[in-house]
């Protein structure tokens, strides 16, 4: 039901066939792109999603010139604020959650488990994709 039936809503967006994703396969112990051969090793679909954000969320967003300023996660901006510990925890899982949903093979994004050692943040993110489900810790 539309409360304004003379306008039509825009067509979902997500429910267009996407193409399968491909992205280089990440070292996440090390933060690196995996290369063999002098070559970058390629995955595809959900181990490719995952890698996507995997680096979405270690990007500061509008810092670097050459990603639109729809890519990357806002958690720099947390450090150094006098916010309480709940409210840090709470912007937190909202910014990744903000950085992760721009993507349209991301479907539902829960973040789980968040916690502060001293400054430094962790979290487990828990992903739903067109290929299924994974788990990132952050």
């Amino acid at each position: 039901m539309n409360l304004f039936p003379m306008y039509q809503m825009p067509a979902e967006t997500r429910t267009a066939a996407l193409p399968l994703y491909t992205d280089v396969r990440m070292d996440y112990d090390r933060g690196v792109p995996v290369w063999e051969n002098g070559n970058p090793v390629l995955v595809s679909g959900l181990e490719a999603v995952k890698g996507w954000a995997w680096r979405a969320i270690a990007t500061a967003r509008y810092r670097y010139p050459i990603y639109s300023w729809s890519y990357g996660c806002e958690l720099e901006s947390l450090t150094g604020q006098p916010y309480q510990a709940d409210t840090k925890r709470s912007e937190a899982e909202r910014y990744v959650r903000d950085a992760l949903l721009v993507n349209p093979y991301i479907r539902e994004v829960q973040v789980e488990n968040t916690t502060f050692q001293g400054s430094t943040l962790h979290m487990t993110v828990a992903l739903t994709t067109v290929y299924g489900k994974e788990r990132l810790d952050v």
